[in-house]
């Protein structure tokens, strides 16, 4: 059973000062092949402003959008690309705007709202002032509505247990249609923690034939999490958006470096790699037969049986 791999190539807030992450068109492009050549399949990206010191910032400008992910496809023929649509606030026309201008085959879509938190240690106070990364049902049924115009598959990103059972209800009153494309975001502090033994719990609470991921996030600790959704038969992501270190602690100094360990760790858990076209062809299929290795919830996953058939 394939494994399709996904690289988050920069993330939405990283300061490039502080941490080699890409921003320009080049940089961009520079660091999907290298994702690309370590085994990725599908690259998530998100934009930053391009104007010289900005770059820390993030871009809704569809003209951005368009340039990165042509500089994209230009250097990674047959690579499938993953847009972000993570907006604060009911306004959603720069997103959808940029899904226009790109038309990639997945977005995500943020399946509902989160209190974005994290403490200082020490009780020194907060991190950053609390968020609320809101995505009520109206918001996600406008991003939904304009994927299935777009014909763009959902990546429905589920941050707690609730989210992720909102879902199978979305599927239930038509608002997605089957089969539901599920990453467990784990390791925000006020989400879902990074515990390896979480994972069939939830996986259990996925509706029937779901397509499965996990969105690590954290320090060395996320490679457990992602050798455990491995074993289990789900897809498995990476990338400078999740994390900057490698098994060993030491830090990538490329989403490439992070794809290939990630890739390795894959295939000591019994999974090889689906390629591009066979990622492409299985997406094509609505995640049927073993083009690409399903990671769908009634497959039997290792160790799961019948999970949430």
């Amino acid at each position: 059973m394939k494994a399709v791999v996904t690289c988050a190539l920069t993330g939405v807030l990283t300061d490039p000062k502080e941490h080699a992450v890409p921003v320009t068109p080049e940089e961009m492009a520079a660091e999907a092949r290298r994702a690309m050549d370590a085994g990725a399949s599908i690259v998530h990206i998100h934009f930053r402003r391009q104007e010289p010191g900005m770059g820390r910032l993030p871009s809704w400008d569809p003209k951005v959008a368009k340039d990165v992910c042509d500089a994209i496809r230009a250097a990674c023929p047959g690579l499938l690309l993953n847009l972000t649509t993570g907006v604060i606030g009911p306004d959603i026309s720069g997103a959808v705007a940029c899904l226009e201008a790109v038309r990639p085959e997945m977005a995500a879509l943020n399946a509902g709202s989160l209190n974005y938190l994290k403490a200082r240690s020490g009780g020194r106070g907060w991190a950053w002032p609390p968020m609320l990364f809101d995505n009520p049902v109206e918001k996600i049924k406008g991003f939904a509505d304009a994927m299935a115009r777009l014909e763009i598959i959902p990546e429905c990103e589920c941050f707690d247990t609730g989210i992720l059972r909102s879902v199978g209800l979305f599927l239930e009153v038509g608002l997605l249609q089957a089969p539901a494309h599920v990453s467990l975001v784990m390791g925000v502090a006020s989400g879902m923690p990074n515990k390896p033994e979480w994972l069939p719990l939830l996986h259990a609470e996925m509706p029937p034939g779901a397509e499965w991921q996990t969105i690590a996030i954290g320090r060395s600790e996320v490679w457990d999490l992602h050798r455990r959704t491995a074993e289990l038969g789900g897809n498995l992501r990476t990338g400078l958006e999740d994390t900057f270190y490698l098994p060993n602690g030491e830090k990538a100094s490329s989403n490439g470096e992070l794809v290939a360990a990630l890739v390795a760790l894959a295939r000591e858990a019994g999974r090889e790699i689906a390629s591009p076209e066979e990622t492409r062809a299985w997406l094509a299929s609505g995640g049927r037969g073993d083009a690409a290795g399903p990671a769908h919830s009634s497959g039997a996953p290792q160790a799961l049986g019948r999970g949430a058939a």
